[in-house]
Formats: C-alpha cells, structure tokens, sequence
C-alpha cells in the first residue's frame, strides 16, 4: 500500500502517483469540493469515493488524509515531504488506517474498529478508517456501522472507497458525502504519458500514446502500467505500431476503412478484414466495440456536424465527413443496434468470430432493406406522376376510368352469348348506365389512361354536379381516395356547406375522408367558387353500397353514347352486337367482393407495378 520502495524498481503508477491536489488530473470536480471545504471548515464526518478502478480513488483518500493531519492542518497547501505526510503515503501512520474491505468483511472485523473508534489519534489531530471496496463489507457489517457512522466521535473520519456503489446499503450512502469519480480523458493521458517519458528518456509517438490512452479506457493506472510493458519489450523507443501489435488494439484508419466498406455493402470484403484481423490475433469483442464507437462518431457528425470535434483527430474527422453522405440517420441508428445485439451475445459465445459475421451480415443487409419510409415515398411518387402523364381528354363527370386489362381477342365467329358481368373497382355513387356501341367495327381498345386536371367550370353547377364534378377531379389527382369517396351519399348543400353520408357501418371511411377535409375542401371551392364545408354524417338509414364497373359493360338496345368520346372508345364485341340486336334479360349486376374491389384498387395495382409483385391468396 505504500507509494515508494525500498529498494529494486518502482514502476511508474507508483512513482508517479499524485501527491497533492495539484497533481491529481481530470478529477477536478471532486478536488475543487474538497479544497473548499478544507479552506471553509465544512468537513464531513464520513466520505465516499466511487469511480472505474484506475481513476484516483485511493490517491485522492490518502491526499485528504495528508490535507488533514499535517502540520498545521487541515490545510491544502501542506508539504508532502513532512514526516506526518510522508508516513501517511508509505502507510505506517497510526492514526490514518487502511482496511481492506474484501478481506476484513466479517462483523467481527467491525466490532474491533467500531471498539478502536473511541481512542484519540497518536499524534495527529483526526483518525482517520479508509476502507476500500467497502462494497464487499456483508449486510450484518454494515448494520453495524451505522449508529458509529452516525454519530461519530469528533476525532474520527470514514474514508469510503468503491466501484460498485450500487451493492451498499443506503442507510450507508445517505450517511456520507458522495463523490463520482470520471474516467480520465484520452488527451490527458496521453499528455501525462509523455511527460513521464521525457522524465525517463524514452521517444514516445503521439499516435502511439493515444493508442495507449485508448486501450486504458479511462484509467490512468492501467496507461501507466501498458507503457511500463512497452518499455520492457521495445526499450526507450516505442511507436503506434508497438503498441497495437503487443495488446491486439486496432487503428483507427483500419477500424474507419472497415466502417466504410460496410456502409457500402461489400459483404466478402467485410468477412475477409474478419478473418485477416482474427488470424492477427486481433480481440474481435474490442473490433466490434471500436466499430460502434465509430459509428457513433458518425451519428454525431450527422447530428451536429460541430460537435465533440477538438476529441477527434483530423484524418479521423476527414473520414467521418466522406462517410456522412453514406447513410441516412435512421438505418445508422437501426445498424448500431444490430451491433450492440452482436455485442451483447458475443461476450459469452464460444465461437466470437461466427457471431461477428453474422452480426456484420445481418446489419449490411439491413442497409440494403426497403423501409416503410422509402414504401410511402415510392406510393406518393408513383401517384403523383399520373396526372402529369395524363391524356387531354377531358374525362366524364363522376366516373373514373377502371385499371388498365389486355384486350382480350375476338372470337372466330360471333356467339349469341351474354357472359355475366365481372366486377370492377368502386366508382362513383350514380354510375352511368351501360350504353350500347353502334355495330361498326372499332379500333382495337387503347390502354385507359388517368384523366388530366379538369379547370374549373366556368358557370355555376348544380347541387348533385357539384359533388360529381368534384369527385371525378378528386379520384384523378389522388386515387387512393376512390375507395372512401365511392361509398359516399350526397344528402345536401345549403350554400355554406356540402353534406354527404355514409351508412354507420362504414364509420372507417368517414374518417378517412375527414383527414383529406382541407384537400376536398379546396376543390369544392374551385368548382363553386365558394367556400363551402364539407359534413359528413353517419346515418343508419343509408345502405353500404360500394359501386362498381364491369369489365364489358352490358348494353341495351336503345341506349345512347352518353358522348361522341364515349362512342370512338367503347369496344366493339360479338356479346355486345348480339346484345344490340337482342334485348337482354335483366339481369342486376352483382355487387364487388371485398377481396376483388382490393385487388383493383388503383393505388394497389401502382404498388404491386412498382414492386414487380403478386398478390397472394390467404390460406
């Protein structure tokens, strides 16, 4: 426990072990509390120190321990090589005394120091109990201490000492003045490195320093005692290189080149650096941890460009900047989640380097995966671009042409046969009754395109045009709304509003078409140059009627075109020359199957063009 030797070769955590406040680095939260409450008279009877091992935890116990009980004290400026300091840091003072909390844990143990408690110091003005790894103390240890941690005698001081606070009692914690203990920064470490290099005439690199200060993660001990083992192996000139070859670190470049070719999804490249760093000899767990490191530099530069920027070196950050334009912030928070998985299993896997690979393979097909976000935008282009490729046709009012089939080849000879209707997707509330074709012959039948923007009407329409008019010009600028628009009942308009219905089963579309209230709000106005509101009720006197249009509709004798386009256009057929010449029986058309209308959603069939895909039939 003594900070100096007798004789033979100190090592450089002992040697170099902090004195005073003044030597002790990156802690100064926790020197500037004590220093003050030194110089304000506000010492607490009891003290708890909590931090990663290597951090200062003792150094900073024995240090208030000297500010204290040396000469003239407590005060913060004391000479460390006074006799009373002195036998405080080789650890032969009576009065400041060391237990070994894992080793003197039993209440045997505390009752000889809660029994030693009431003597005065020997010489010095307090006594002083430091204990460290008090967490190991058993329950009935703890208990009892309390009523002396409590109350203690005026001479007496508890120094506390732990990396796992969470194990003690909180009757314990709530009895003491609690410090936290940071892990040191890489920076410093690395400058403190140096400094004991010149001191002992060794050429230290400062790419190889900072090697070091990241592989001690935080602990100044742990730096110290790698640059003591780079010493024996290298002698008095240590570079980068040594360093990552003697403890199986990994360079940045090397762990910012393999972030790299993940994010450009080069799978064999990726498995190949894997199994180059595994025959290295290379700590796959530490690879995989430095990874997400890297990864999380990258989220941060996406983040905030300027942040945390003076921690990083400039050709890592030159790397991070070309690396940016390679992934959006959502699949990089996604792909270190994958990792940190990895990270998770491979801590207690036999085989690392399988979990590694797969881990690496999961999260490189996972940038390659269409997400929902990419769906939505692909959906929304897709019905974008229909208007624009649209005919100049001006189409009919409150109808929407059905999607686009292959024409189907006339038959050899004409047969007197009515096919039943099929169904088609839902139109509007009224269809148009089916028409019959002159019996010319006709052109052969053109793939329907969606209709163009129809411009607003020049004179006023009527009540039920309105609502045709501004259902044809909906159904063409956004299809998806076909289906909620074509179960819709117009009930009245009052020249303020418009009010349509829907029966009470079909409270679904009602909201739906509430949500789209501001687009088909603005398009009524167009049409009737007012600004009208669009009601919605629920009614259970209207009946769910989901219109459709067949696929050849039937025509009766009689029938006009309900326009000269509509004539040029319609199909010619032997089914509809014999129709023509025929009456045909009545015969009602069947309404659409929920499953059919689905399947000839225009917005379904965009999806299903986009994606090249089929949809399936439930089993």
């Amino acid at each position: 426990m003594s900070e100096s030797s007798s004789g033979g070769y100190e090592v450089f955590a002992r040697k170099y072990r902090p004195r005073t406040f003044n030597d002790v680095l990156g802690q100064d939260h926790v020197i500037q509390t004590l220093r003050n409450a030194i110089e304000k008279d506000r010492l607490a009877h009891a003290y708890l120190f909590v931090g990663p091992r290597g951090t200062g935890k003792t150094t900073t116990a024995r240090i208030l321990a000297k500010a204290l009980n040396c000469k003239g004290g407590p005060k913060i400026d004391f000479d460390p090589d006074e006799d009373t300091c002195r036998e405080i840091a080789e650890g032969r003072s009576l009065d400041v005394l060391e237990i070994d909390g894992a080793s003197n844990r039993g209440i045997d143990h505390i009752r000889d120091l809660r029994d030693t408690v009431k003597f005065a110091p020997a010489s010095s003005k307090y006594k002083i109990y430091y204990i460290d790894e008090v967490h190991m103390l058993t329950k009935e240890s703890f208990n009892a201490l309390l009523k002396t941690l409590e109350e203690p005698p005026a001479h007496v001081k508890f120094i506390f000492a732990t990396t796992e606070p969470d194990k003690i009692l909180p009757t314990i914690l709530s009895r003491c003045q609690r410090f936290d203990l940071r892990r040191i920064p890489s920076g410093i470490i690395a400058s403190h490195l140096l400094h004991i290099a010149q001191n002992e005439g060794i050429t230290l690199d400062e790419a190889a320093a900072f090697a070091i200060a990241k592989g001690a993660d935080g602990g100044m001990r742990d730096a110290q005692s790698m640059l003591d083992q780079l010493v024996a192996f290298c002698g008095d000139t240590i570079g980068e290189s040594d360093v990552l070859e003697i403890f199986g670190f990994n360079s940045l470049e090397a762990v910012a080149e393999l972030a790299g070719v993940i994010l450009r999804q080069e799978t064999p490249t990726v498995l190949g650096r894997i199994h180059e760093q595994n025959e290295a000899g290379r700590d796959l767990g530490k690879l995989l941890s430095d990874l997400i490191t890297h990864f999380r530099l990258l989220l941060v530069q996406l983040v905030d460009p300027g942040a945390e920027t003076e921690e990083i070196s400039p050709e890592l950050l030159g790397i991070l900047e070309s690396q940016r334009d390679l992934i959006a912030i959502d699949r990089l928070l996604h792909l270190i989640d994958l990792l940190a998985e990895t990270d998770g299993r491979m801590k207690w896997a036999p085989n690392k380097k399988l979990h590694l690979e797969i881990g690496l393979i999961k999260a490189i097909r996972s940038l390659g995966e269409t997400s929902i976000d990419d769906v939505i935008a692909m959906l929304s282009a897709a019905a974008g671009a229909a208007p624009a490729s649209a005919s100049t046709a001006a189409p009919r009012p409150a109808q929407l042409n059905p999607p686009a089939r292959a024409p189907r080849p006339a038959p050899a000879e004409p047969t007197p046969v009515v096919t039943s209707p099929t169904p088609a997707p839902a139109a509007e509330e009224r269809p148009t009754p089916a028409v019959a074709a002159a019996p010319t012959p006709s052109p052969e039948p053109e793939e329907p395109i969606a209709p163009a923007p129809r411009p607003a009407p020049s004179g006023p329409l009527s009540e039920a045009a309105l609502w045709d008019a501004t259902f044809a010009e909906l159904v063409a600028q956004r299809p998806l709304i076909q289906t909620w628009l074509s179960a819709a009942s117009f009930i009245s308009q009052d020249g303020r509003a418009l009010t349509i219905g829907y029966p009470t089963a079909l409270a679904l579309y009602r909201d739906s078409v509430l949500r789209h209230k501001d687009i088909i709000e603005e398009t009524l106005g167009r049409f009737s140059g007012k600004n009208l509101e669009l009601r919605v009720d629920l009614s259970e006197d209207l009946e769910v009627t989901l219109e459709t249009f067949d696929d050849e509709p039937e025509e009766t004798e009689g029938d006009a075109p309900s326009s000269p386009a509509d004539a040029e256009s319609a199909p010619e057929s032997p089914a509809t020359e014999t129709a023509s010449e025929t009456p045909a029986a009545d015969d009602p058309a069947e309404p659409a199957e929920p499953e059919d209308d689905f399947h000839n959603d225009p917005m379904i069939q965009k999806a299903l063009a986009v994606f090249e895909a089929t949809v399936l039939k439930p089993q």
